[in-house]
C-alpha cells in the first residue's frame, strides 16, 4: 500500500512519542528487559469501548514503571497519550475477527484488527521475538534499535552528500548558461531532478531523526548543515522559469512521480509545467532572481525591483550604471555595487565554461 502524506505524518507523530528517551519507549523497554509482553492501546474512542471487556478502570499518570508492572498481567492497556495518563489495564480486546490480518501469533493479530478497526495506534511488545511494533493506519512498523537506524541513517547521508554535490554542479552550470543566455529546458530538468532526488533523502533522513529521538541529535546537526539554502533555491527557481501564463509552475508536482519517472527528462519537464514540452532543446531564459540573489550586500527587496525594472538577467547585465540608478534605491555606490557583482557572475560563467 502506498504510504501518503498524511500517513506518514501521523507514522512520525506516534514514532516520536515512541522514540529512545521518551517515557514510552522506556516502558516498553522495561516490558522487554522483563522477559514479558503486552499490548498497548495508545488512545481511546467509542470502538475501543465496543470491544473491551473485563480488565479494570485506573486513570492513574504515566509512568515507565507503572506500565512495567500493568504488563505482568493477561490483558490490553489502554493509555490516553494526550493526558499522559493509564485509563484502563487488563482488558481483554475483542475486535471483528472478519478484519482481514496477514499476523500469525494472537498477540499481533489481536494488535493488528484492533488498530484497523479503531483506527488507533496499538503497540505489542513481544518478549518471545524481543520486538516492539506499532499497528497504524493497516501498516506495521517495527521499531528498531538505534544502532540499526543510524547504520541505515548514515548510509542515506553519505548518498545525501553526494547528491547535494551534485547538485552543486549543475547548478553552477545553469548559472553559466544563464549569464550566456544558453539554456535549455532539459538545462532546468537536470537541476530539477537533482533537487527532487534530495528533497526524498531529506524526508526518509527526517523519519530516521525521528525514530531516533534523543540518540538523533548529531544526525539533526549533519542534515541541517546539508538542507542549508535548499528551499530557496527551489523558489528562487521556480520565479526565474515560471511561464507567465501558468501559475502552478513548480516542483511540487515531482513528489508524485516514481523513481523511474523522475528519471525521464521529458516526463520531469512536464510535470514541472513547461507547456506542450516536446523538444528538451527549446531555450528558455532566466529572469535572473537567483543570480541576483548572489550579488553580496545588495538586499533582498532591491534584487526583486531590479529584476521587475529591467524584466530578465540579459537586460540586466545590459544596464549601465546611469540605467540601473533609475531603479528606486539605487544610488551611485549601490550602482557601482551592482555592476561589479554582475561582472563577478560573468566572469565565474567564463571560468565555468573553460573548466
Amino acid at each position: 500500500m502506498a504510504e501518503t502524506h498524511d500517513s506518514r505524518s501521523r507514522l512520525l507523530e506516534h514514532l516520536a512519542l515512541m522514540a529512545p528517551g521518551t517515557p514510552l519507549r522506556e516502558g516498553f523497554e522495561r516490558i522487554l528487559s522483563g522477559r514479558t509482553g503486552a499490548l498497548v492501546v495508545l488512545g481511546q474512542n467509542r470502538v475501543i469501548s465496543q470491544i473491551s471487556t473485563g480488565g479494570f478502570v485506573l486513570d492513574v499518570p504515566y509512568s515507565p514503571t507503572a506500565l512495567r508492572e500493568l504488563a505482568k498481567m493477561d490483558g490490553a492497556i489502554i493509555i490516553d497519550t494526550p493526558s499522559h495518563r493509564i485509563v484502563r489495564a487488563g482488558v481483554q480486546l475483542m475486535p471483528d475477527p472478519a478484519v482481514s490480518t496477514v499476523e500469525t501469533g494472537t498477540r499481533h493479530r489481536t494488535a493488528d484488527r484492533v488498530a484497523r478497526q479503531s483506527g488507533l495506534p496499538v503497540v505489542s511488545v513481544s518478549a518471545s521475538m524481543s520486538t516492539i511494533q506499532l499497528y497504524l493506519d493497516q501498516q506495521r512498523h517495527l521499531l528498531e534499535h538505534s544502532e540499526h537506524i543510524l547504520s541505515r541513517a548514515n548510509q542515506a547521508l553519505q548518498t545525501l552528500e553526494r547528491y547535494r554535490g551534485r547538485l552543486r554542479e549543475v547548478t553552477n552550470q545553469l548559472s553559466s548558461l544563464e549569464v550566456q543566455d544558453q539554456v535549455t529546458v532539459k538545462d532546468f530538468v537536470v537541476v530539477a531532478q537533482r533537487l527532487e532526488m534530495v528533497r526524498r533523502l531529506d524526508l526518509e533522513l527526517d523519519g530516521y531523526v525521528v525514530e531516533l529521538g534523543t540518540d538523533g541529535r548529531l544526525l539533526t546537526l549533519q542534515l541541517n548543515e546539508l538542507s542549508v539554502g535548499l528551499d530557496e533555491l527551489r523558489d528562487r527557481l521556480e520565479r526565474d522559469y515560471r511561464p507567465a501564463d501558468h501559475p502552478d509552475f513548480g516542483f511540487a508536482a515531482l513528489q508524485q512521480l516514481s523513481t523511474a519517472e523522475l528519471l525521464d527528462p521529458l516526463v520531469v519537464a512536464r510535470a514541472v509545467g513547461f507547456p506542450g514540452t516536446e523538444h528538451l532543446d527549446s531555450p528558455v531564459s532566466a529572469r535572473g532572481y537567483r543570480q541576483i540573489a548572489q550579488i553580496h550586500r545588495l538586499p533582498g527587496a532591491l534584487g526583486i525591483r531590479l529584476i521587475e525594472h529591467f524584466g530578465n538577467l540579459q537586460a540586466l547585465f545590459g544596464a549601465d550604471a546611469a540605467e540601473l540608478q533609475t531603479v528606486d534605491g539605487v544610488g551611485e555606490q549601490r550602482a557601482r555595487v551592482i555592476r561589479d557583482g554582475l561582472l563577478r557572475l560573468a566572469d565565474s560563467a567564463y571560468q565555468q565554461r573553460l573548466d
